[in-house]
């Protein structure tokens, strides 16, 4: 098989073991094993899959608190990711951050940011610190259509542009900020239509195709180890389902949810591989049987794991220091 159609199935692959890895935490919130909520990227796989498989292992990553799939696809291990959500001691930090502020410095993710808009000087700050290495790296940073509203995007564009700082921005617009349709809190109808006022490429993409994505990103990756700067790209997707587990997603019409459900991005892609030979009825049962093996593991790691023990309660707080 031609490496570029390698790398096809591994992104289904991707997808499908994503859709599950949401799914489960879904059930897992449900049956009260996640404390408080959790915010699913079900239906934006296309997304976190194509513009993570555009990076290399040493690029970092900044995360939103809806991109568990891109986590995995970075690196990040599954089970600890799930002990992570649901609190347990062997979550990559401690069960302390769960979903919210999860972190895994051995992927060179950077965490993600619990205040909407605070990716933007945190991102701003690793794309600096790349250039003044030299390092040969750069910075892949995803937020969602309603932070793109708040003023540290606006900074943070000027700045990685002034300075050509190596940064892809990756928006994903998947319609709604909580409750709010993106068409009532902007006065421009795409967030990539803003590049222009920072002097940076924008470009609006299918976020539902995750070959489309996947291109633009390695592109602006590209362009940024070239010392030309930062890319704006914002993906148009959807969720599935409402902001949180909280959320009973009253303010959409079955309309419009049963429209996007036509373009899941799943079934999208998995039609172009069959098209193209990729997949056939007996490769997609498969794959499909194995990443269920796989997730059952997963759970089983996470739910069997220990709480952390109350003593334990001030590690993974404060950097270790010799100042009293």
């Amino acid at each position: 098989m031609p490496a570029d159609s390698v790398l096809k199935v591994q992104m289904y692959q991707d997808m499908v073991f994503g859709r599950l890895f949401e799914l489960r935490a879904e059930q897992l919130t449900h049956r009260g094993l996640v404390p408080g909520s959790i915010h699913l990227g079900i239906g934006e796989e296309a997304t976190q899959v194509g513009a993570c498989r555009a990076l290399a292992p040493q690029d970092y990553l900044v995360p939103s608190h809806r991109t568990h799939v891109a986590d995995i696809v970075k690196g990040t291990d599954p089970g600890r990711l799930m002990a992570e959500i649901i609190g347990r001691a062997t979550g990559h930090c401690g069960g302390r951050a769960g979903s919210s502020h999860f972190a895994d410095a051995s992927t060179r993710n950077l965490g993600v940011q619990g205040i909407i808009g605070a990716v933007f000087p945190v991102a701003t700050g690793a794309a600096l610190a790349q250039k003044r290495l030299n390092s040969g790296c750069i910075v892949l940073a995803f937020f969602g259509d309603g932070a793109s509203n708040q003023g540290t995007f606006h900074e943070a564009l000027n700045l990685t542009a002034l300075w050509k700082l190596p940064i892809v921005w990756v928006c994903a617009n998947n319609q709604y900020g909580m409750g709010t349709r993106f068409d009532k809190t902007s006065a421009l109808p795409n967030v990539g239509d803003r590049a222009c006022a920072y002097g940076m490429p924008g470009h609006v993409v299918d976020g539902n195709d995750v070959l489309a994505v996947y291109e633009v990103v390695r592109e602006a990756r590209e362009r940024a180890l070239a010392g030309f700067g930062p890319t704006l790209i914002e993906c148009k997707t959807y969720r599935h389902r409402g902001h949180s587990t909280f959320d009973r997603n009253t303010y959409r019409s079955q309309e419009e949810i049963d429209a996007w459900m036509k373009r899941d991005p799943l079934l999208l892609f998995e039609k172009t591989l069959r098209t193209e030979g990729l997949l056939t009825d007996e490769s997609v049962a498969a794959i499909a049987s194995a990443m269920g093996r796989t997730m059952d593991e997963v759970e089983a790691f996470a739910v069997q794991s220990p709480d952390p023990a109350p003593a334990s309660v001030m590690d993974m707080v404060f950097c270790p220091s010799e100042v009293r």
